[in-house]
């Protein structure tokens, strides 16, 4: 193993994870000098990569970006922010043709033109797709062979971030570590503008689509430093995970519902109609729900494609043909079974219209972000989409304030990438992890009450006091989970992503963001 020394310094920007947020933002940076950091080799370990449906963005003859925005706020359940909603719609084509030019395949039709796929929530056919079901790999594995060959900017993969440093309130760069090694010094790296753009907390629940790695760290950094946080207790539950007991669960995309897949129980029953006038293709929320409701009252659920696609599924939708074979279904003449599953966060940490987040030196875009887009219950396909032009504009701001200078050479580092496949499975399996993961999903998911939450929080409080050894990497984690459940004690009312079976209705009192910090949650957390 390479011993190197605790201080690394950046010198311009550094950006704490590589999914499509953290990568676009570095390419747009360019020719200015930024670092990278990986915890796992680029396109392994983040949740764009696997994204299936696409990007959103209106495109189509009779669309608009005004027409999107309006969906985009109708699905966030009346706590977007509409100057926010009207700028990133604004802003879809350009960051499509800057995804193009760098080398995505999107799926074209024989004059050239962007065909464009119809999800859940909108008005109009307006999904830039590839291959039906590939997007978020597509568009990785483009992004990554542009950030190879551009010199300004190196990526160190390996390291994981633990906490940000501060100095006299600034965030001046990352304590990091090692992957696989859990007890040596943690490294210091030192930077001029920091960017957090290391994914959501979806592996924090049992039942997740989110890459294993994805457990809420960035939130938890950030909060433990002093930011403050927006609605965290908004968590999408994605309505049709492959319920094959893998972990992650294998995701089936709404796409499918979008070309006419419909819903069924065990007895045959389509139960959709009844329940919202657009059915399968209704909020996301309401779908996730109604599957929840099957499951609990000792259904299973099923999403049967065979009318709609037949064995076309095979060819336009690879991706979910592939998941189906190794799990033994056949989805040309059976269904697919399906279960509710922690997919993405609505909330975040709180930034501003150029990524600023409530601590001078940090940026945050990506799903660590809550940008005010989403509202209480993202529109289908909207997070590719604000991971671009967040990254775009982060880029633009750091460019403004930062002088450009040449890259220090780190010291040689080196991983095993094999042991840091081992450490994931080791945390992965560790008790504590386990069992905060079954009370969030018992406590803390689809449904919510009161007493739930209460219980939820004291229990998160136990684990993080009994736990064999507190790590940054736990406390990151309980910390996340911590937000959310007080949040959501603290709202008495159903909105979007947030279900009080005790609060089943929408106050209008409640129209507005949640706005908290670690210090708020830790005593409502004391109180439960």
């Amino acid at each position: 193993m390479t011993t190197f020394d605790n201080t690394l310094n950046a010198d311009g920007a550094l950006i704490v994870g590589a999914g499509l947020a953290g990568l676009f933002t570095a390419l747009k940076l360019a020719p200015r000098p930024v670092t990278v950091l990986s915890p796992k080799p680029l396109g392994t370990g983040a949740s764009s990569a696997w994204a299936q449906g696409g990007v959103a963005a209106a495109m189509g003859e009779g669309d608009s970006p005004h027409a999107h925005a309006q969906d985009t706020e109708m699905a966030g359940a009346g706590i977007v922010d509409h100057g926010i909603a009207e700028s990133v719609t604004a802003e879809a084509v350009a960051r499509i043709e800057d995804l193009a030019r760098w080398g995505t395949p999107f799926d074209r039709d024989d004059f050239g033109n962007f065909e464009l796929g119809r999800e859940a929530a909108h008005s109009a056919n307006r999904i830039v797709k590839v291959e039906g079901d590939r997007a978020g790999w597509a568009i990785m594995q483009a992004i990554i062979a542009q950030v190879r060959k551009t010199p300004s900017i190196r990526v160190v993969e390996g390291i994981t971030a633990l906490s940000l440093a501060r100095d006299n309130g600034r965030i001046v760069g990352i304590y990091g570590r090692r992957l696989g090694d859990r007890y040596s010094e943690p490294i210091f790296i030192r930077a001029r503008a920091t960017v957090l753009a290391a994914g959501g907390l979806g592996g924090l629940y049992a039942v997740t689509t989110n890459p294993p790695g994805v457990r809420g760290h960035a939130l938890g950094m950030a909060a433990r430093a002093g930011a403050i946080i927006a609605d965290p207790e908004f968590v999408q539950f994605h309505p049709t995970a492959i319920a094959t007991g893998a972990d992650p669960a294998p995701l089936a995309t709404e796409a499918l519902r979008g070309e006419g897949a419909i819903l069924v129980n065990d007895l045959g029953e389509r139960f959709m109609p009844a329940i919202h006038p657009d059915a399968e293709l209704a909020p996301r929320d309401v779908v996730a729900r109604a599957n929840f409701r099957q499951i609990q009252a000792g259904r299973q659920v099923f999403l049967d494609t065979r009318q709609a696609l037949g064995a076309d599924i095979l060819t336009r939708f690879p991706t979910v043909s592939k998941y189906c074979r190794d799990a033994g279904i056949d989805p040309v003449n059976g269904m697919i079974p399906v279960t509710p599953a922690a997919h993405f966060h609505m909330g975040g940490v709180k930034v501003d219209e150029r990524g600023r987040s409530s601590l001078p030196g940090l940026w945050v875009c990506g799903e660590a972000s809550c940008t005010g887009l989403h509202g209480a219950n993202r529109l289908a396909s909207n997070s590719l989409l604000e991971a671009v032009v967040y990254g775009a504009r982060i880029a633009e701001d750091i460019g403004g304030l930062e002088p450009q200078r040449e890259l220090t050479p780190f010291k040689g580092i080196e991983w095993d990438e094999a042991e840091g496949a081992r450490a994931e499975e080791v945390l992965r399996n560790t008790p504590a992890v386990q069992d905060l993961r079954r009370v969030m999903t018992d406590l803390v998911g689809v449904e919510r009450d009161a007493a739930g939450l209460r219980t939820a929080l004291r229990e998160i409080a136990r684990l993080e006091a009994t736990a064999e050894r507190v790590t940054s990497a736990y406390l990151n984690m309980t910390t996340s989970a911590t937000l959310v459940a007080a949040a959501a004690l603290k709202r008495t009312e159903s909105r979007g992503g947030h279900f009080r079976i005790d609060f089943p209705d929408s106050n209008e009192a409640w129209e507005h963001h949640t706005e908290m910090t670690l210090s708020e949650a830790l005593s409502i957390r004391a109180e439960a």
